[in-house]
């Protein structure tokens, strides 16, 4: 069992940066890919980036390729969403999620945080 806390959402100009982080109980942690998904108001969840176990590779949705980096500590049970150059198509709530792959896909992952809602104003 997997318990994920997502935090590091709020409000952001247009332009700006955030960062997010989400934080994992247990002493697995190292054992999952994680991935990082959002849900716009009135939209699907959408994949956003996806971290392997080791960290050692990562993906990433086109909309966001060049803008947001995915990045994990082992050690302090974490995983991280640096995003830069927001826009207002990136409002949405962003949750992470543990899985055993790396994809891109909503039903590879066992696990999931309650999401943090970061809006980016124009």
């Amino acid at each position: 069992q997997v318990q994920l806390v997502e935090s590091g959402g709020g409000l952001v100009q247009a332009g700006g940066s955030l960062s997010l982080s989400c934080a994992a109980s247990g002493r697995t942690f190292s054992s999952y890919a994680m991935g990082w998904f959002r849900q716009a108001p009135g939209k699907e969840r959408e994949f956003v980036a996806a971290i392997s176990r080791s960290g050692g590779s990562t993906y990433y949705a086109d909309s966001v390729k060049g803008r947001f980096t995915i990045s994990r500590d082992n050690y302090k049970n974490t995983v991280y969403l640096h995003m830069n150059s927001l826009n207002s198509e990136d409002t949405a709530v962003y949750y992470c999620a543990a899985g055993f792959q790396s994809s891109r896909y909503l039903g590879d992952y066992r696990y999931w945080g309650k999401g943090t809602l970061v809006t980016v104003s124009s």
